[in-house]
């Protein structure tokens, strides 16, 4: 009797179950609300396009020429420098040890130069006396000759030991801001290009924004066009941008939106624009949303 009635039963449970999830699935999704309000295009015609904040000079990655420990760190990270000041100083003291010797070398030669140019005078005024014979003078004057020679070699390798020691004081190349600093006191500094600059430097006075254009849409941006960027995330937060110049090589788009439309080998005309930064929060890698105004666009 139980048997007839259970297996019944657990069918009904089953379906009551199918409806349920059924119900619940069919139950519309709130889609969630955006961070920020989209920017609204200023011009009636015009050509969209993200940017990406850089520094006027471009972001320049700093090196050293010569690898070794860091002894010193003459910057901190935000601070402004001008073209020729110390950034960090490799361990010298190996260095500066050489440019002693070489200079005590120099020395040495320079003292042995002043003995024979007098022992050549005093040839000079005996053989004109006809009391040595003019090849002792000749001897002398071979000799004088020689020391020069090794003056000038002792000089050329003081000049090389001063030179191989200013390089070890990696200096700014340009005036800017220091906008990464990954080198502490102790630690190795190596030569060639690093995944992560020893020191990223670059002029934010003023600040350049590098923007994507569509290579469907770039026969449309024309130069000294006017545009405007939105900060992306807050659209309250804008500013007109100044046409600097175009990259004369279209290159392959390295960000994706993420949107259907999009194609994965579409290229871009990276177009450069300027701006004060003033009083805005705006800063070196941020991106912003920008508008070009084509409504003077060539034609095709």
């Amino acid at each position: 009797m139980f048997r007839k009635y259970i297996i019944p039963l657990l069918a009904l449970v089953g379906v009551g179950i199918g409806i349920f999830a059924a119900i619940r699935s069919a139950k519309t999704i709130t889609p969630a609300a955006p961070v920020s309000d989209a920017p609204q295009p200023p011009y009636p015609a015009f050509v969209a396009g993200a940017g990406l904040v850089e520094a006027s000079t471009e972001n320049i990655a700093i090196g050293t020429q010569i690898p070794g420990i860091v002894s010193k760190i003459h910057v901190q990270i935000g601070c402004n420098v001008t073209e020729g000041n110390p950034l960090f100083t490799i361990d010298d003291r190996a260095q500066r040890a050489l440019v002693a010797s070489r200079q005590a070398a120099v020395q040495v030669v320079e003292a042995q130069l002043a003995d024979l140019n007098y022992e050549l005078k005093l040839a000079d005024t005996l053989a004109a006396a006809k009391i040595t014979s003019l090849e002792e003078r000749d001897r002398d004057r071979f000799a004088v000759q020689k020391a020069e020679a090794q003056l000038a070699q002792a000089r050329a390798d003081l000049n090389s030991a001063e030179t191989d020691l200013e390089r070890l004081t990696v200096r700014a190349p340009v005036d800017g801001q220091v906008l990464q600093l990954k080198v502490r006191r102790g630690e190795f500094a190596a030569t060639g290009v690093l995944d992560q600059p020893l020191i990223l430097l670059g002029n934010v006075s003023p600040l350049h924004l590098r923007v994507d254009v569509d290579e469907n849409d770039a026969w449309r941006v024309r130069a000294q066009a006017r545009a405007i960027g939105f900060l992306r995330g807050n659209k309250d937060i804008h500013t007109p941008l100044t046409f600097v110049r175009f990259e004369p090589y279209v290159v392959p788009k390295k960000s994706l939106t993420g949107q259907s439309t999009e194609r994965v080998d579409t290229r871009v005309l990276q177009v450069i624009f300027s701006f004060e930064r003033g009083a805005l929060p705006i800063f070196v890698g941020q991106q912003m949303d920008v508008f070009i105004d084509a409504s003077e666009a060539a034609p095709r």
